[in-house]
């Protein structure tokens, strides 16, 4: 290996460093009036809305550990930057909601990297629904052992509610039907009946689950083959927000009252919707950019008239 050779891999090296210290970030939510809205974190805007919010939460997503190769060799260390990311936070956030794939292969040694990470955070109260990634061989056994919320139904799927607005988290990625399109079941479905039964119209509604729960891109498995039994039960609520991941970027779609986020993931971006061949890691990205792929969110409620703002943020 000569000096030239050496010197660029030590660029190289330079590049993913300086994306790693970027890359990862999550979701910041602020809830206002029952609408989620988008902001940058740092703007002043956002630190006053912060300051107003009766309680905020952040979603992570498809934290792929165990997947090496490009767009992201070292996917630990963008998922690590998210969560510190969340940690720098001026005001923490009550919980983080992860919506799913947090492995790559749904190894043993990958959910232990996930455990460890997470265990790591401020933040500790997390929950948690599976991506197809995670169910890989065993039908998410393994992932609702460590991951599994503690009064789930014996499908896995629960609800909560947190000050003022009612948590549901449904599991599509069993069962997926043609296409990979992902599936609620109906069992679930008469669940979720039975959830929203005798709750007020005026509720806020968040849902989060790892695949759409729109028809986004069909062709490519983008949405849940059931989902609009699900959403026939939430048009009577003035206000539901769900949240999903699955497609490493963002896209919205409202319809009624019900408003649809997709999340970044924190390991590789996807091509939009029909652009290319089919999904996949999007790995012809110019140079040190990924950080402007991948991101977190986060979600807070406003006091005042109850809405939720959200804030996206890349590592970049």
């Amino acid at each position: 290996m000569d000096d030239n050779d050496k010197g660029r891999i030590e660029s190289g090296r330079r590049d993913f460093l300086k994306c790693m210290a970027w890359a990862g970030a999550g979701t910041l939510w602020l809830m206002q009036g029952g609408v989620l809205q988008a902001r940058t974190l740092g703007d002043a805007d956002t630190a006053d809305a912060s300051r107003n919010a009766t309680f905020s939460f952040m979603q992570i997503s498809d934290s792929h550990i165990g997947f090496t190769k490009a767009p992201n060799p070292d996917v630990t260390s963008t998922l690590k930057a998210a969560l510190g990311r969340i940690d720098a936070q001026p005001v923490r956030p009550d919980f983080i909601v992860h919506t799913g794939d947090l492995t790559h292969l749904s190894k043993p040694d990958e959910f232990d990297t996930v455990a460890q990470l997470m265990r790591a955070s401020r933040t500790q109260q997390q929950f948690y629904v599976p991506g197809e990634h995670d169910v890989i061989g065993d039908n998410g056994a393994e992932f609702f052992r460590r991951f599994g919320h503690e009064e789930a139904s014996p499908g896995g799927w629960y609800s909560f509610d947190h000050r003022g607005v009612h948590f549901i988290a449904l599991i599509n990625v069993l069962n997926l039907k043609a296409g990979g399109l992902g599936w609620l079941g109906p069992d679930q479905l008469a669940w979720l009946k039975n959830d929203l039964a005798g709750r007020s119209a005026e509720t806020p509604i968040v849902v989060f689950a790892h695949m759409p729960l729109w028809a986004l891109y069909p062709s490519w498995g983008w949405g849940t083959d059931d989902s609009g039994e699900a959403l026939a039960l939430l048009n009577r609520f003035g206000s539901v927000t769900v949240l999903n991941g699955h497609i490493h970027q963002i896209q919205q779609k409202v319809e009624g009252h019900v408003t649809f986020y997709t999340a970044r993931s924190t390991a590789y971006p996807q091509p939009a919707p029909g652009v290319g061949p089919g999904p996949g890691p999007l790995k012809d990205l110019p140079a040190g950019k990924l950080a402007d792929y991948i991101g977190v969110r986060s979600v807070r409620r406003i006091q005042t008239g109850g809405t939720l703002a959200l804030t996206e943020e890349t590592l970049a």
